[in-house]
This record gives C-alpha cells, sequence and structure tokens, in this order.
C-alpha cells in the first residue's frame, strides 16, 4: 500500500501543463490536433494496461472524444488511433476541417485515476481568397474605376494595392469585409483612373495581402475610343419619296459596336457596315431612309453608338428641318427648262470669252497665289505670347501686302507704343532663331516666350511681322510669310476669330482672305494651401478646404486623397457652377471633411490633386496634422513714465500649427471700411511656446513713442492683424489712440443706515481715463452681484467725479425664486445725492420691493403710459436718479448660532490699473447680536 501511495505522488510531479498550440487548416481539408504524453520511466518497465488509461478531449462544453476502461466514444467527423495509445500518442484527427469546427480543444490524460497530462489546442481556419476583376473595359482619357473582388476568405482583414507594369500605383490599404451567408467573407477593392493610349497592353495587377501573405492577379485593359458623330442628308427631289440619313463615326475602337437610330425618342433600326482605318481605328457610315410619314413628322433625329465597357452612348442629333427644308422646290416646266438651258450656256460661253481675254493677267497676278490657312499655336495661354501665320506662295509675293483682323476690327502694330522702357527691351535682348516650314528660319529680336508686355491699348499686345519673300527651291515661286504675335487676354480674345487679308500694294481689291477657328485661351489656376477649420456645427469635425483662382476655361476638378484612398469632397462648387470676375476669370474651392482623430494622430497625410486643361500636370497640394484656430485677446497698453514709450501687448493662445504672422497697422482718424493702413515696423514676437501636445501660445508687442501728430489724431488708433493657416481671413483687434490716466479712488466705503434697515453704501472716484467699471456685490459666506446707480459731474477743481451708490437690506428669510432683483417703482423716488448726504432726512423714501401688489400693478400701469409717450432721454434721466434696494439674504448655517456676517464689495477695473482694486466694508459683530 505504501509503495501505491508513493507511485501516485510520483506521477503527479509529472503532470504536464503546456501553452495553448495554435493549428490553422484550410476548408474541406484533414487537421490533426496533438497530444503526446509521456509516461514515467515507472509505468512503461511494466506493461501498459489500457484499463487505466483514460483520455477525454473537450471543445466549448462539450465531449468529442473519450476513452475509458479500453471503451472508446468518438463524435462523428473526427477520428484517433487507439493502438497509439501505448506509445503515448492520444491525437485527435478532424476528418474535414469547417468554421463551425474553430475553437478551443483541451485535452486530459490520466492514467490509473492519476491527470498525466493536459493541453490546449486553438484551431482555427484559414482560407485564402479568389482573386477577380470582372470588368475590364474602360473609356480613353475618361474616368474609370476597375474594381478587384476578393471571395471566400477567412479571416478578416484583407489589403488591396495596384500595380502597373510591376510599379506600384496605389499603396495598400485595407477594406472593409463583409460576411456572407455560408461564414466567409468578400471585399472589393476598387483604383479609380484615367486611362490613355499608352495603358494599351501594359499589365495591370491587383495585389491582395491576407493573413501575411499576397495573391497578385495580373491583367490587360480593353480600352474604347469614343467616335465622333457627323449627320448629314442625301438630297431628294420631293417630299413625297423616301429620306435617306447618314451617319459619320470615326475614330472608335473597337469594330464591334451597335447603332441605333432614334426619331423623338423612338428606336429605328439600323444594319452595320465597318472599314479599318491607318491608325488602327474603325469608320463606318450608316443610314436609314425615313419614310413619307415619317419625314413629315420631322423633330430631332439622334445617331446613338453603344460601345463595350461605355456606360453611356455617344450620339449625335440635329434637327430635320435643319437637314430637309420644309420648302418644296418650284417646279419648272418644259417651256421654262429650255429656257434656263439657254441662259446657261449663255452664260457659259460669256464666261469662256471673258476667262479668256483675261487669262494672261490673271495668270500673273491671281492664279499662281496659293494662300494657307491662318495656323493658330496649340495652346493659347493667358499672359504668355501666342502667334497666327500664313503663307503664301506665287510668282509676285514681293507686291502683296496683308492686313490682320481681330473680328472685324483692324490690328496695328502697338509693340513699340509709347515711351516706356519696358516696351524697347526686346531691341537689346540677344537675337532669338525662330524654325518655320519648309526648312526656313527667322531671326527675330522678340523672345516670343517672354514676360509679359505692357499693353499698347485696349486691343493689347500686338507685333505684326512679314518675312520674304523667299525662294523656294526648283518650283521658280516664291513664299512669303505673314505673322502676327499677340498676349492673350480673355476680355479681349474670348470667342474672338483673326481674319488675314491679302491684296496687292496699292489696289484696294481683296485677292484673298483666311479666318482662323475660334480658339481656347487658357489660363492655369492658381491653387491656395490647404486650409483646415473646425466646423460650426460639430468640433470633432475638420473641414479641409483648397480653393483655386484665376482659371479659364470653367471646367476643373478636385480629387482628394487620404494616405492612398481616394476621398469625395463634401461641398464643392468647381463641380457645379465656378463663377467668373469681373475679367472673365474664374474661381473656385472644393472642401472635404474628416474626424479630428485621424488628424490630430499626426501620421495622417490628406492630399488634394487639382486638375485643369491649362496644366499639363496636375496641382497638388498636401497637409499632415491638426490645425487649430488661434483665440486673440484684445490689445493691452502700458505707458513708461520715463520716455512716455507706450507698449502694447496681444495674446495669442491654443493655436497650431506654431507658425503665425502678427502685422501692426496704423489706422487714421475716422477710417473705418475703406481705411487706409501703414504698416508699422518695430513689433516683435515672443514665443510661440508649446502649452499642450498640440497648443501654442504667443505674445506679440509693439513699443511706440508718441509724436505730437499721433496726439492730436486721438480719433485713430492701431491694429494687430494675426494671420494663421487655419483661417480664411485674419483677425483684427483695434487700440484707440487714447490717453489713459489712473482714477483717485476713496480708500473706503462711505455707509448710512436709515431707520427703515435700508443701508446706502457709497464710494466716490476723482479723474481717470476711459471711465471706470464698478461691481457691487454682498453677501455672507458668499457675494451676490448687487444693482447700483452711478452719476457723474464735474468738481470744484476740475476733474471728473463718478459716485457710486448701492443700497440694501438684509434678509433671514428663504432666497427669493428670482435672481436678479426686480426693478419696480412705488411712486416714490430718491434721488442719489440727498441718499448719500443725508438718509435720515425727511422727504426721502425708498424703493421697496414688498409694497403692495395691487398698488404697484396700478402704479405699473399708469408709469407704463406715461413713459410710452415721454422721450427715451427723459427715461434715462429718471431711471438714472432713482435708487433701487437690493435684499441680501444672510441665513443662518446649520450647526451654528449666529448668522454670517454681512460683507459689502465694490470691485474698480480701469486700463490703467494692472490688477483690479476691492474696496470692502464688513458688519460689526455688536451689529449682529443686536440683530439676532
Amino acid at each position: 500500500m505504501r509503495c501505491k501511495v508513493l507511485l501516485y505522488v510520483f506521477l503527479l510531479t509529472l503532470i504536464k501543463h503546456v501553452s495553448p498550440t495554435e493549428i490553422q487548416a484550410r476548408p474541406h481539408t484533414t487537421a490533426t490536433l496533438p497530444c503526446d504524453v509521456t509516461f514515467p520511466p515507472s509505468v512503461t518497465r511494466d506493461k501498459i494496461d489500457k484499463s487505466l488509461i483514460e483520455v477525454s478531449w473537450i471543445s466549448n462544453g462539450s465531449d468529442i472524444a473519450s476513452f475509458e476502461e479500453a471503451t472508446t466514444q468518438i463524435k462523428e467527423g473526427f477520428s484517433w488511433n487507439a493502438g497509439e495509445f501505448v506509445n503515448g500518442d492520444f491525437s485527435l484527427t478532424i476528418l474535414k476541417a469547417s468554421l463551425n469546427l474553430q475553437g478551443i480543444y483541451n485535452c486530459t490524460v490520466s492514467y490509473n485515476s492519476t491527470q498525466l497530462h493536459s493541453s490546449t489546442v486553438i484551431f482555427t481556419i484559414l482560407a485564402s481568397p479568389t482573386l477577380s476583376v470582372p470588368h475590364r473595359w474602360v473609356v480613353l482619357e475618361t474616368q474609370n474605376r476597375l474594381d478587384c473582388h476578393a471571395d471566400g476568405f477567412y479571416p478578416p482583414p484583407i489589403s488591396f494595392s495596384w500595380t502597373r507594369d510591376g510599379q506600384v500605383i496605389q499603396l495598400p490599404h485595407q477594406v472593409e469585409s463583409e460576411l456572407t451567408t455560408d461564414g466567409y467573407y468578400r471585399a472589393v477593392g476598387n483604383l479609380t483612373f484615367y486611362p490613355s493610349t499608352d495603358d494599351q497592353n501594359v499589365t495591370f495587377g491587383c495585389r491582395v495581402t491576407h493573413a501575411g501573405s499576397y495573391q497578385m492577379l495580373e491583367f490587360h485593359l480593353n480600352i474604347t475610343y469614343l467616335p465622333t458623330v457627323t449627320l448629314a442628308v442625301i438630297p431628294s427631289s420631293s417630299r413625297d419619296i423616301p429620306l435617306t440619313l447618314s451617319c459619320d463615326l470615326k475614330g472608335f475602337y473597337p469594330e464591334d459596336l451597335s447603332v441605333s437610330w432614334l426619331q423623338n425618342g423612338t428606336v429605328l433600326p439600323e444594319p452595320p457596315a465597318t472599314e479599318q482605318n491607318p491608325d488602327g481605328t474603325y469608320s463606318t457610315r450608316r443610314y436609314f431612309t425615313l419614310s413619307p410619314q415619317q419625314r413629315e413628322e420631322g423633330g430631332t433625329v439622334q445617331c446613338a453608338v453603344n460601345q463595350p465597357g461605355v456606360e453611356h452612348p455617344t450620339h449625335g442629333s440635329v434637327y430635320l428641318e435643319e437637314l430637309d427644308p420644309s420648302d418644296e422646290a418650284p417646279v419648272l416646266t418644259k417651256s421654262a427648262k429650255a429656257s434656263v438651258a439657254l441662259m446657261c450656256i449663255s452664260l457659259i460661253l460669256v464666261f469662256l470669252l471673258c476667262f479668256g481675254f483675261s487669262w494672261r493677267r490673271r495668270d500673273e497676278k491671281q492664279k499662281s497665289l496659293n494662300v494657307s490657312g491662318i495656323i493658330l499655336p496649340p495652346r493659347v495661354i493667358v499672359g504668355r505670347k501666342g502667334r497666327v501665320t500664313v503663307s503664301i506662295e506665287g510668282r509676285r509675293v514681293d507686291q502683296v501686302q496683308t492686313a490682320w483682323f481681330l473680328n472685324d476690327t483692324p490690328i496695328s502694330d502697338t509693340s513699340f507704343t509709347g515711351t516706356s522702357t519696358a516696351n524697347f527691351n526686346c531691341l537689346y535682348n540677344p537675337l532669338t532663331t525662330i524654325h518655320l516650314p519648309y526648312g526656313l528660319t527667322l531671326t527675330s529680336p522678340v523672345s516670343e516666350k517672354g514676360p509679359l508686355l505692357p499693353s499698347g491699348g485696349e486691343m493689347g499686345y500686338y507685333k505684326l511681322q512679314t518675312l520674304g519673300p523667299l525662294h523656294s527651291s526648283g518650283t521658280g515661286s516664291q513664299q512669303l510669310i505673314s505673322s502676327l504675335t499677340f498676349i492673350p487676354q480673355i476680355s479681349v480674345h474670348k470667342g474672338a476669330v483673326f481674319k488675314c487679308q491679302v491684296s496687292y500694294v496699292g489696289k484696294d481689291k481683296i485677292v484673298e482672305e483666311r479666318v482662323s477657328e475660334k480658339f481656347s485661351i487658357l489660363s492655369a489656376p492658381e491653387v491656395s494651401e490647404i486650409q483646415l477649420a473646425e466646423t460650426k456645427c460639430d468640433s470633432n469635425i475638420i473641414s479641409l478646404t483648397v480653393r483655386a483662382f484665376h482659371f479659364h476655361p470653367d471646367v476643373i476638378t478636385f480629387r482628394w486623397f487620404c494616405q492612398g484612398g481616394e476621398l469625395s469632397p463634401v461641398a464643392s462648387k468647381a463641380q457645379s457652377s465656378p463663377r467668373p470676375d469681373a475679367e472673365g476669370y474664374f474661381s473656385a474651392f472644393s472642401q472635404c471633411k474628416l474626424p479630428r482623430s485621424e488628424l490630430e494622430n499626426g501620421g495622417t497625410k490628406v492630399w488634394v490633386s487639382v486638375h485643369h486643361i491649362a496644366l499639363k500636370q496636375p496641382i497638388t497640394r498636401e497637409t499632415r496634422g491638426f490645425i487649430k484656430r488661434p483665440c486673440v485677446s484684445e490689445i493691452i497698453s502700458y505707458t513708461f513714465s520715463l520716455d512716455q514709450t507706450v507698449t502694447l501687448g496681444c495674446e495669442i493662445t491654443d493655436f497650431y500649427p506654431p507658425n503665425i504672422s502678427v502685422t501692426w497697422l496704423k489706422l487714421r482718424e475716422g477710417e473705418q471700411d475703406n481705411r487706409e493702413e501703414e504698416v508699422i515696423e518695430g513689433g516683435e514676437v515672443w514665443g510661440p511656446i508649446q502649452t499642450q501636445p498640440r497648443l501654442y501660445r504667443a505674445t506679440a508687442t509693439l513699443k511706440r513713442r508718441g509724436t505730437n501728430e499721433e496726439k492730436k489724431e486721438r480719433g485713430g488708433g492701431i491694429i494687430c492683424r494675426v494671420e494663421h493657416s487655419s483661417l480664411h481671413e485674419p483677425i483684427e483687434r483695434q487700440w484707440k489712440n487714447v490717453e489713459i490716466a489712473s482714477p483717485s479712488i476713496s480708500p473706503s466705503i462711505s455707509v448710512y443706515w436709515s431707520s427703515e434697515g435700508v443701508g446706502v453704501f457709497s464710494l466716490l472716484l476723482k479723474g481717470g481715463h476711459p471711465r471706470v467699471k464698478l461691481l457691487w456685490s454682498a453677501g455672507g459666506s458668499t457675494l451676490t452681484p448687487l444693482v447700483s446707480n452711478e452719476t457723474e459731474e464735474i468738481g470744484d477743481d476740475g476733474l471728473r467725479e463718478l459716485k457710486s451708490v448701492c443700497a440694501l437690506e438684509r434678509s433671514t428669510g428663504p432666497p427669493s425664486q428670482i435672481d436678479k432683483p426686480e426693478r419696480r417703482k412705488n411712486g416714490h423716488t430718491i434721488k442719489t445725492k440727498a441718499a448719500v448726504s443725508d438718509p435720515d432726512s425727511e422727504g426721502i423714501q425708498y424703493i421697496d420691493e414688498q409694497v403692495d401688489a395691487e398698488q404697484n400693478n396700478a402704479e405699473q400701469e399708469e408709469e407704463m403710459k406715461t413713459e410710452v409717450n415721454d422721450e427715451s432721454g427723459r427715461e434715462r434721466e429718471e431711471e438714472s436718479d432713482t435708487l433701487y434696494i437690493n435684499r441680501v439674504n444672510l441665513r443662518k448655517d446649520p450647526g451654528e448660532n449666529e448668522r454670517a456676517r454681512l460683507r459689502v464689495c465694490v470691485e474698480i477695473t480701469h486700463p490703467a490699473l494692472k490688477l483690479p482694486v476691492y474696496r470692502t466694508w464688513t458688519e460689526p459683530n455688536e451689529e449682529i447680536s443686536s440683530s439676532a
């Protein structure tokens, strides 16, 4: 028996508790949960008795498998090898892994009722996603979005990134996963971009990172080229026969497309036909014959083109009345037709005679003259010189002259008008060689890419140049090049055309006239930095605003990004209706909102790209971190008596980032809205100093010695202007240029008690500028604000005297529901002077708040009728002479035998005083005992 006890003790020392083991398996695969036990040497020396082995597997409180007294019980879907028990292998096998089998499995092994082993196995499912890009058709040079689907993965999360030819074009970003009905997850990552011709046959890739591993799906884009659609009509002699329409489609890709005809919204069928162009695109012309009834119906005819990957079909439309006028051609009789034919023959004979007679002269002067069309610059940008050119070829171009017009207004050379030196800078610039067509060169002293020159008049800057005649090789003809250099202005050139008239010198007849096409004037936008500010409705939401100025035309795009992901603007005038200014330029802004927590961590990067047709590359503005709007105090001034130097100070607190700008400005007397400001030098900024992890404070000071002129301008002042990146407009604080003099204050409060128990407290102040501010308060342990009355007059010594009077009575009852005492009149008034000089004089009656209610109401009604008819000045005069009684509650505190002592305090504040001055009166002890 003793040996058995020792054996059990030895076995207990060998029980192992191991840390949990994590096992991951793919769905529908076999997984083995390990449970290995090492028997003690004393047990293995003898033959192991299986009847003494006890094994149990438990998961989530449920028995999975057990072995006891050589009997096995195991759940369906699990298995183990009982023959390996004697070798210490008690592993459990999951025959088909699934999500519902995930969990914690506990394995316990005992021998002869003694626990030898206990372990925990955590079993989880790891399912890799299946990637697909369902839609690979995109439209050239328009905004497209590619979606990459990841299905059937577990567990979340999952991250997406995009590549182009192996280069990362979108950084990895985590995407929210969606739980499906089978327990697995799916997610969609997207890429928004503008395809170009360079993206054809380029390998794009969708890369997905999941559970420490990644998968890549590579694919090629199918790019759709949108066609140009032109409608025409095949003329017919009568409206009673069918009408055939044509629809020309050019420059589209791929070849497969469908064309449908619509008349007033009704689809009309059409057979297809296409042909391939030399550049690889296709062209086709589709016809549709309208019946006489459809032709008579008229209305709008559309040619709609559907292509793969295009959400909205391309279409061209035209009014049928424009292609097929309703006026019927006159019907000619046979005799009329014969007359017309005879007339035509006669005209032809006359024309041939005239042509033969003038052939020689025409051949010398006109026939050999070949005038090209007006060549416009590829990009017409505001403020940069552009050139329009006409080439004239002929045998006698040395006798040719050209005249240029803007619309119908003649253009003269304004490049050398005026006496400004800037107009003649071109004479001293190095020569510039311009390469022209046909291997010709033109040397000009003016740089066409130089800065903007001053205008010579309302028409702007123009420079007329003529090169030639130049001899062409082999043909014997000559070439003349006429060019016009101009500086585009929106107010002058918007919607205009250039016209060039060619004539011979000394002749008024215009030989040739060329008119240019209308050109678009471009002006690149000026983009501000991103401004961050708290929203008015919710301080936890930060608005990010970027503004674009001075651009043309009005089409502009703002795209917001946050660490690789594109954001949507919440308010953008750029995408709705940018407004032009007086000069014709447009301005717009875009706004995006983010939670404050995203920006305060300092690691969130937000940027915006601005796209405009005048920009070769988008303009990017970015910000990182949080911006806090500063709080600016009023201006405080101090005067040093030694040198009469005035120091102005302004506190700027609670702002971020620490970059801040302070400007001091001088404001003259009487200037308000259209004020003329003068910058004052010598200001200093102390700080910024950090007060909290993301808050700073600074102090702006300005030292000035007042001059005689400034002393005369007492109505003017000085402005402190604070500029910060969080402010749309600067914050300004104004200090009036007035003298500040400290008042003379009585050392104590004068107190008079009437027989009715009303105390009149007064304080006298002399001098001082500006007027002091007083606040009376009274009470026991705590003070309550009181209503007081102030009168001002000039004393015998010529100084201004301010008398402040406050009346009160003590009360030991419960406090009233009304915090502020009511100002009620009972028909009797007390003058402030009389109350201060002699409160016990006859005829003095105080305003009491406990008068009879009926009498009070009647008198109030009568007085209100009188006050309505009286002037406002009289009301103020009567109110200033009325003394009100304040009721102060002095109850006994619990545990005290006597009530609290009455304290009356007045606070005096003035700009000349660095700290407020206080005067206090405290009730003597004997008055407390007598009143009790």
